[in-house]
């Protein structure tokens, strides 16, 4: 086997690992995560984790790394073929609407993503070595929303006196809460969806 396809061996090998924790934790929490666990979801040996991530901390840093990758891929309107390849060639509002929207979809990756999410943040609340994992991936999303917005006040679609950061930051944290509800079945997608459409177009 060549160096490049050694790469890619690994690539994938550490993907699937990294798919099957996310699996277990959307299943059973992160609290009482074992890494034998995930092991037995992979179908591989704990010594393949121990090697790819050391021990369970950085396997937990590189769920949280994959989650919000998957995030990345399909909350962006572009990564599915939409648009011209040019970009977004529409209003910042329009963007904004379209980014928060797709972080409620009812599909089986999204709804894992999700509930991972939720187990993550609800972990840290006792365990404080999860805490600078779940601040990096919120102030990541709220870097990444307050420069929509940014862009919006530029072309004009959002108000100029809107501020950016604390805008990013309530939200995220609406998308949160509605999330946690959605996954409970207390709200349904188009409720979910209603709440976050509201929340964009009042700016």
């Amino acid at each position: 086997m060549n160096d490049a396809s050694d790469k890619l061996d690994k690539s994938d090998k550490r993907r699937a690992l990294l798919d099957a924790t996310c699996r277990v934790i959307a299943r059973r929490g992160v609290r009482g995560l074992r890494v034998e666990q995930v092991a037995e979801e992979a179908g591989t040996s704990t010594a393949l984790i121990y090697y790819h991530f050391k021990n369970r901390r950085g396997l937990l840093a590189g769920a949280m790394a994959h989650v919000n990758e998957r995030a990345d891929r399909y909350t962006d309107p572009l990564a599915g073929g939409d648009g011209d390849g040019d970009g977004w060639d529409r209003p910042a509002a329009d963007l904004l609407r379209e980014v928060v929207l797709r972080e409620v979809q009812d599909t089986p990756e999204v709804r894992a993503n999700s509930a991972v999410w939720g187990e993550m943040c609800a972990a840290a609340v006792f365990d404080e070595s999860l805490r600078p994992l779940v601040a990096e991936s919120t102030r990541r999303w709220n870097a990444d929303l307050a420069e929509i917005i940014r862009d919006g006040r530029r072309d004009g679609s959002i108000p100029a006196g809107t501020d950016p950061e604390t805008t990013a930051e309530r939200l995220t944290a609406l998308v949160e809460g509605v999330g946690a509800r959605w996954l409970a079945g207390v709200m349904t997608t188009e409720a979910a969806h209603a709440v976050l459409r509201d929340a964009v177009d009042a700016l």
